[in-house]
């Protein structure tokens, strides 16, 4: 516990629940308030991390009013409270807001990154947004931004998040600033969630495949020459080659002591020093790395594990049949009784 109360915002990737930092799941499980909106975070990344005993708070119906009453109770109480938001906190999301007014209260105020939903965008299609025969710059643009026809003039990657009934002003927008028709776009509709949508289409057809697909919500649009679909080449080595043995992972200095800690479950550093006197209080284990621990030994195969034994098979011994013995229905013939020699007189 704190001794004034604390607020982290923290980012919470794009939507699925293990693209969250380790931090960021750190926070979750320390935390005694959880602030979240479903529709945007995975309730998974929620259940996973947060302790049994933690308040969850849908942000969705809630007023701003009964947010800020969380913020002055944690304050009052010295609470941990983690607000969580979609994608990187640091770039968006109304952070600042609530920033200066938990600063107002007192509050320690923290802010942890995450995956941005461009980042998680642009690695799904394969593309790199800056690469330097297309594009050197991104540019991260709001819908509601006046100066997106500005941002089009320059000819470079713009990332706008915006709402589907919103569409077709967005690509006025675009061709007033200089972008043509056949512009690349990519459509990134909840990325790396169950139910995401990647379309790869052009500045002239984005609002029909919009309305096709029915997007009404906010849906992140990447726009420019560096997100256009590469072409895919089979090379003849690649239908030729032969699966060859992985090799085991060196273990380093860092795995080492990170496979130390998690197999302590304790979120504190190891002791290096005379062990603590008996009366010291037993550290409990903390969820985050618990999960964490789950996953990489869901995953993670030791290198030293020694090859199965083949398992040995006992087969019983053949017994020798006994004779088999042929009954015969023919009547048995009867043999002759042998006769007594009499007897004479002088015998």
């Amino acid at each position: 516990m704190t001794t004034t109360g604390r607020v982290s915002f923290v980012g919470a990737g794009p939507g699925a629940a293990d693209l969250i930092t380790l931090r960021g799941a750190r926070r979750i499980a320390e935390a005694d308030v959880v602030i979240w909106a479903p529709a945007a975070v995975d309730l998974e990344c929620v259940r996973e991390h947060a302790r049994a005993d933690a308040e969850l708070v849908d942000f969705s119906r809630v007023t701003p009013e009964e947010i800020t009453d969380v913020y002055r109770r944690a304050a009052a109480s010295r609470q941990v409270v983690v607000r969580l938001h979609s994608g990187d906190a640091a770039t968006g999301g109304g952070v600042q807001e609530q920033h200066d007014l938990c600063v107002r209260l007192g509050l320690e105020v923290e802010v942890v990154p995450g995956v941005s939903v461009v980042a998680a965008a642009a690695a799904k299609i394969g593309r790199e947004l800056t690469l330097t025969e297309a594009s050197s710059t991104v540019l991260i643009s709001p819908e509601s931004s006046e100066l997106v026809s500005e941002f089009a003039a320059l000819q470079t990657t713009m990332a706008a998040t915006v709402s589907g009934a919103r569409t077709g002003q967005f690509v006025e927008k675009l061709l007033q600033g200089g972008y043509s028709e056949a512009t690349p776009v990519v459509v990134a509709y909840k990325v790396s969630q169950a139910d995401e949508l990647i379309v790869h289409t052009t500045v002239g057809e984005l609002e029909s495949v919009v309305k096709q697909h029915k997007l009404y919500r906010s849906t992140l649009f990447l726009v420019g020459a560096a997100v256009k679909a590469s072409t895919r080449r089979v090379s003849a080595s690649a239908t030729t080659s032969v699966d060859e043995p992985l090799r085991a992972a060196r273990p380093t200095r860092w795995s080492r002591r990170a496979a130390s800690r998690i197999a302590t479950r304790v979120d504190e550093p190891i002791p290096t020093s005379a062990p603590a006197p008996a009366t010291a209080p037993v550290a409990e284990p903390n969820p985050a790395w618990t999960a964490v621990e789950e996953i990489q030994q869901s995953v993670r195969k030791p290198a030293e594990e020694p090859a199965p034994k083949p398992k040995l098979v006992v087969v019983a011994a053949e017994k020798p049949k006994p004779p088999t013995v042929r009954a015969s229905t023919a009547t048995p013939k009867k043999r002759p009784t042998a006769r007594k020699p009499k007897r004479t007189a002088g015998n």
